[in-house]
C-alpha cells in the first residue's frame, strides 16, 4: 500500500446529512484515523474554509481572542483539532445563536468532548457529534456490510466460507490506521504505532491535562494492551507504579478521552441478580495493541491466549465501527454472571432489541459455546433479537432458534 490509497468512509453520508440541518457538527476520534481527510473531502466540495489548530500561530490567535477569532471566520468553516482551543466552544455558541444556518461549522477533534460535560453542554441543541474510528475491515474491503442487519434480524443462512487462518492474525496486527496500513512491512507498521503513542502523549495529553509523570502513560497503555478484552483490574495496572489507584483510574480516563482505550460497561437486568458489574477494557485498535504487545502475525498465531484476547477486541472494534454508521443508536455492553457464563459483546439497539456476540479463535463450535447466549436470551425474553458465535471456521449454521455459528469473515464479507 502507499500513502495515496484512499478507502471509502461510510460515515461520509451521515456527516453530509448532519451538515444539512445542524449548525455545528463535530467529527471526533483518535488522531490519524482519517478525520481531516474526511472533513476536507466533504468541506472542499461544499466550499468550506479550512483552519487547523495544529498551526501554532492560528492556535495562539484563537486562544488570545476566541470571540474575535470566530467572528472573523467565513460562514462555512472547518475547524480542525478544535480540542486544542477549548475556549472557542463558547464563542461558537455565540456565533450560532446569531446565525443558526445549518452547516456553519464542521469541527474535528482528537479528544472525546462527551467526557468533558462543560464543553458538550455549551453547544447543547446546536451540535451533532459523529464518531470516526480507524478503518473498518468492511471499508478496507470497499463494501458496505450487512452483518448488523443480519444479527438483529436473525437472518443468517447456512453457507460455507474459506477459513481465514493466518490471515486473521495479519488483519489483527495491521489494525485500521491509514498511515500504518500504508507502511510497506509489518516492521514499519510497528515502528509507526510506537511513534504514534509517543507523539500523541507528548502533544495531546499536554493540551488536556497537567500530568507530572507523562512517562507513566506509555507504560500504562502497554499494560492495558495486555488486559485488552479482560475485566478492568486497576490494581494490576497500578502495581508497577508508585501511584494510587485513583490516580491510575484518572489516567485510564485520560487515555479514554484520546480514544486509545475504551471501557465496555457490564450489561444488567432486573431478572438476574448474580451479574459481574466490572467493565471490560478494550484497546481502541488491535494494530496498536499488537505493537504494544510486541507481537507480529507469526508470533500471534503461536500465542493462542493473546490471539483470543486480540481477536475479541478486533471483533468488538469492527462492530463499533459498523454501528457508528447506523441510523439507530446501538449501545455496547458485556455479559458475565458469577457462575462463569458470559457473552463477549452485548448490543442493544433502540433501547429494546438485544443481541449477543461470542468470539472464538477456534475452527470449530460446540453447543457449550452458546451457554452465555442462552442465558442472555432467557433474561431478555422477547427483546432478544439473535445471538452469534463468531469463529474461524467455514460454515454458518443454526444452533436453535435465533442462535448461529458464523465464520468471522462474515463481519465484513456479508453483503
Amino acid at each position: 500500500m502507499n500513502d495515496a490509497v484512499l478507502y471509502p468512509r461510510f460515515a461520509r453520508s451521515r456527516l453530509k446529512e448532519a451538515l444539512a440541518d445542524t449548525p455545528v457538527v463535530l467529527v471526533h476520534g483518535p488522531r490519524q484515523c482519517g478525520k481531516t481527510t474526511l472533513a476536507r473531502q466533504v468541506g472542499d466540495a461544499a466550499g468550506y474554509t479550512y483552519v487547523s489548530f495544529d498551526d501554532d500561530v492560528t492556535l495562539a490567535a484563537a486562544k488570545a481572542d476566541p470571540v474575535g477569532f470566530v467572528a472573523d471566520l467565513p460562514e462555512h468553516t472547518v475547524l480542525d483539532e478544535v480540542q486544542r482551543a477549548p475556549g472557542l466552544f463558547t464563542a461558537i455558541k455565540t456565533a450560532v445563536d446569531r446565525n443558526r444556518a445549518p452547516g456553519r461549522f464542521m469541527l474535528t477533534g482528537s479528544a472525546n468532548v462527551l467526557l468533558v460535560p462543560r464543553l458538550a453542554d455549551s453547544l447543547a441543541g446546536r451540535l451533532e457529534i459523529l464518531r470516526l474510528h480507524p478503518l473498518a475491515q468492511s471499508e478496507l474491503a470497499r463494501q458496505a456490510p450487512r452483518f448488523l442487519e443480519a444479527l438483529f434480524g436473525a437472518t443468517f443462512t447456512v453457507r460455507r466460507a474459506e477459513r481465514l487462518g493466518a490471515e486473521l492474525a495479519e488483519r489483527i496486527v495491521a489494525g485500521g490506521y491509514p498511515a500504518a496500513l500504508a507502511r510497506a512491512s509489518a516492521k514499519r507498521r510497528t515502528a509507526w504505532y510506537r511513534d504514534y503513542v509517543e507523539t500523541l502523549i507528548q502533544r495531546d495529553v499536554r493540551d488536556l491535562a497537567k500530568i507530572s509523570a507523562l512517562d507513566t502513560l506509555p507504560r500504562l497503555l502497554q499494560l492495558a494492551a495486555g488486559q485488552t478484552a479482560r475485566l478492568l483490574n486497576v490494581a494490576d495496572l497500578a502495581a508497577p507504579f508508585q501511584l494510587s489507584r485513583p490516580t491510575i483510574r484518572d489516567y485510564v480516563t485520560l487515555l479514554e478521552r484520546i480514544f486509545l482505550l475504551e471501557r465496555l460497561p457490564p450489561w444488567h437486568s432486573n431478572r438476574l441478580s448474580r451479574l459481574v458489574k466490572t467493565p471490560k477494557l478494550h484497546l481502541g485498535d488491535t494494530g496498536l495493541a499488537a505493537a504494544l504487545h510486541g507481537h507480529d502475525a507469526p508470533a500471534l498465531v503461536k500465542d493462542r491466549a493473546t490471539l483470543g484476547q486480540l481477536l475479541e477486541t478486533f471483533v468488538y472494534q469492527e462492530l463499533r465501527r459498523q454501528a457508528s454508521w447506523q441510523d439507530d443508536a446501538i449501545a455496547f455492553h458485556h455479559f458475565r454472571d458469577k457462575d462463569g457464563a458470559e457473552v463477549d459483546i452485548v448490543l442493544e439497539r433502540g433501547g429494546h432489541q438485544v443481541a449477543g456476540v461470542e468470539v472464538k479463535a477456534a475452527a470449530t463450535v460446540t453447543l457449550a459455546d452458546f451457554r452465555g447466549l442462552r442465558k442472555l436470551k432467557a433474561a431478555t425474553g422477547q427483546r432478544f433479537a439473535g445471538g452469534v458465535v463468531l469463529y474461524d471456521g467455514e460454515t454458518s449454521a443454526g444452533f436453535g432458534e435465533g442462535l448461529y455459528a458464523v465464520p468471522i469473515r462474515a463481519l465484513w464479507e456479508m453483503t
